[in-house]
């Protein structure tokens, strides 16, 4: 079958699943120093938290029963391990975007419940880090709810008080396949990574239409309930 070569590109929203037997988060622990925070290439504004350097060690918190394949942080920050075998899939399909692939040591590990029946073994973990600016926000198409004007056009560091549902600009995108788009602070993939995520069965991994994903603090967006 052909390709489509106009057809628009899908992007998803890339979270950590909940309520599955392979909901997994993390904690830092035994941090060091942290380094400096990423900067605008453009205004040299911060654009994101400060750096988690090596040695990585972390404690893993199993809401589940088995270790999932996508692990995030459990607090403030966009800090991501993933498993050996997305790592190694990762970089064996040539997919883009994330960076880094440095090794976790879990330190410690807490179940909430029991464990599973069925034997595993505890996989090696990586720190990685996901490109920013790969794309850019589609303000006037998407629905976003901000604190004040953009004082960069480039990196719209500004925050966001909730969305409901955002597209990207057209031609901004870089064809990375993990990416922070400049003007939001979540991770976005593309229709490529979807395809790897099932065709590797990759777990305690949730994709959401970047149009359909909710984030509503201040209930802005809610529909009034009727009756």
């Amino acid at each position: 079958m052909g390709s489509e070569p106009h057809s628009p590109s899908r992007f998803f929203v890339l979270r950590s699943e909940r309520n599955t037997r392979y909901d997994t988060e993390f904690f830092i622990i035994d941090e060091t120093e942290p380094g400096p925070a990423p900067r605008c290439p453009r205004c040299g504004g911060v654009v994101g938290m400060l750096t988690w350097r090596p040695p990585h060690r972390v404690k893993l918190q199993f809401h589940g029963e088995e270790p999932g394949d996508f692990v995030q942080f459990l607090g403030v920050g966009p800090y991501l391990i993933v498993s050996e075998r997305f790592a190694d899939a990762f970089r064996a399909e040539g997919l883009t975007g994330l960076h880094g692939f440095e090794p976790v040591e879990v330190a410690k590990i807490r179940r909430q419940r029991r464990r599973s029946k069925t034997d595993y073994a505890l996989p090696h973990y990586f720190f990685v880090t996901v490109s920013f600016g790969s794309a850019l926000v589609d303000e006037a198409r998407s629905q976003i709810l901000r604190p004040g004007p953009f004082t960069c056009d480039y990196c719209r560091a500004i925050g966001t008080d909730g969305f409901n549902g955002f597209v990207l600009e057209p031609g901004s995108w870089n064809g990375d396949d993990v990416f922070e788009p400049r003007g939001l602070g979540v991770h976005v993939v593309s229709e490529r990574f979807a395809h790897f995520v099932s065709k590797h069965q990759l777990t305690n991994i949730v994709l959401t239409p970047t149009e359909r994903y909710v984030w509503d603090p201040l209930r802005r967006f809610s529909q009034p309930v009727s009756g």
